[in-house]
């Protein structure tokens, strides 16, 4: 009896040990295997993130409801109700991307769309942009100028002031926050106007316009060179 026993035991433990060097062959296998591609014909995802080798983020596809709400160094506190795609670089920084929305309200109506790239460690430097707001539409391509400052030292005050209860006190310190952040001026803007009009603006430094070249509505064309007041120097119309 004990010896049946004592057999029993070295058969269990025997099995035991060979199922547990057959179980760690196959996990080896498994891992050793290439990621094969696999063909989907419909994919239905509320928000799709794609991350390099070592898991840094480079490209989010949302809804408005799952959006990130952009990062550069630190996380920006914000909702950001938009559909679309950003692109993240190598660091993990937001640089741009496509976003897009629309709505109707009480006879009211809003929509704009943007694809927009960043500057390094900035905002927005160069976009394709629409925008409407109750039939008065502008669309076009845009250009700015942005400071060597990094955009994370705004993004951290805002952060701050945002996270304020008291809503006078947190109105105070975003708008302080703003004021204290460098200058960003649009040099240059392609497209068409809210009144219709086809237009040239090329700006100084300052973002004040000095050059616009326009064609109105109903075909009335001209150029303008402008002081930095805004006030035209010079203007060329047709002969």
């Amino acid at each position: 009896m004990r010896r049946s026993l004592r057999r029993d035991i070295r058969l269990l433990q025997a099995y035991l040990m060979v199922s547990s060097l057959a179980l760690v062959f196959l996990a080896a296998a498994a891992l050793s295997q290439p990621t094969r591609a696999q063909k989907i014909d419909e994919l239905t995802v509320e928000r799709l993130n794609v991350v390099d080798a070592n898991g840094t983020l480079r490209f989010v596809l949302s809804n408005k409801d799952r959006m990130h709400p952009g990062v550069l160094d630190v996380t920006i506190n914000r909702p950001r109700p938009v559909a679309g795609m950003l692109f993240f670089n190598d660091e993990g920084d937001e640089v741009g991307g496509l976003t897009y929305s629309a709505q109707a309200r009480e006879g009211q109506r809003r929509a704009g769309a943007q694809l927009a790239f960043d500057q390094y460690k900035q905002d927005q430097t160069v976009a394709l942009s629409y925008s409407e707001t109750n039939g008065q539409r502008t669309a076009g391509l845009q250009v700015w100028d942005r400071s060597d400052r990094p955009l994370s030292e705004l993004i951290r005050a805002l952060n701050a002031a945002n996270a304020l209860t008291d809503p006078a006190a947190r109105e105070k310190a975003v708008q302080a926050a703003r004021a204290s952040a460098p200058p960003g001026p649009r040099r240059v803007f392609v497209g068409k106007s809210g009144e219709k009009a086809a237009t040239v603006s090329l700006a100084d430094a300052n973002g004040k316009p000095r050059l616009v070249l326009k064609v109105d509505a109903d075909g009335a064309a001209s150029v303008d060179f402008l002081d930095a007041d805004g006030k035209s120097v010079k203007r060329i119309l047709p002969q």
